[in-house]
């Protein structure tokens, strides 16, 4: 599904490519059917906010925001394990899973960096991603909340992403 896709391209460290891509992205989101008019609009916003800036002033926005920042860390189980033992088996279980299912994993992440997990996300029909991202939806929660404490334009990408998620929990 496309709009698992852009996210993850948006919410990946900022590349030439991304910047090249921004208008056919925004023309993917204006024009996707399976899209509500919210997540249109704000997926909108977000594509907009990304085309008033060049390829470096956006990766110190990355930077400052993911990066610097523990409490945005975009690896979803450092929000819950910190880096406590029970950290590893659950990233290991993440991997085997992604194997399982015939992802292409080449190790570069962390299985459980959010990017990633959007991308295998991508390859599902929308009951499975729907309730696999059910299951990170605490996690993206209290992200989400985390970046609108710090005014982050991508927190509403992670409002779509918890929002998708709790559509499962309400099944």
């Amino acid at each position: 599904m496309r709009i698992y896709k852009i996210m993850a391209r948006i919410l990946d460290y900022p590349t030439e490519e991304l910047i090249e891509h921004l208008p056919e992205m925004a023309t993917l989101v204006a024009d996707d059917p399976m899209l509500s008019e919210q997540e249109r609009t704000e997926l909108g916003s977000v594509i907009a906010w990304l085309q008033l800036h060049d390829l470096i002033g956006l990766q110190q926005l990355y930077v400052n925001t993911f990066d610097m920042v523990p409490e945005h860390d975009l690896h979803l189980t450092h929000h819950l394990f910190g880096d406590d033992r029970g950290r590893g088996p659950a990233l290991v279980d993440l991997s085997e899973h992604y194997k399982a299912a015939g992802l292409d994993f080449d190790g570069k992440e962390i299985p459980d960096f959010l990017p990633l997990i959007l991308e295998y996300v991508s390859t599902l029909d929308e009951m499975q991603a729907t309730i696999f991202l059910g299951d990170a939806a605490k996690v993206i929660t209290v992200l989400a909340e985390n970046l609108e404490k710090a005014g982050s334009n991508y927190a509403s990408l992670m409002r779509i992403i918890e929002n998708r998620g709790r559509l499962a929990q309400a099944a």
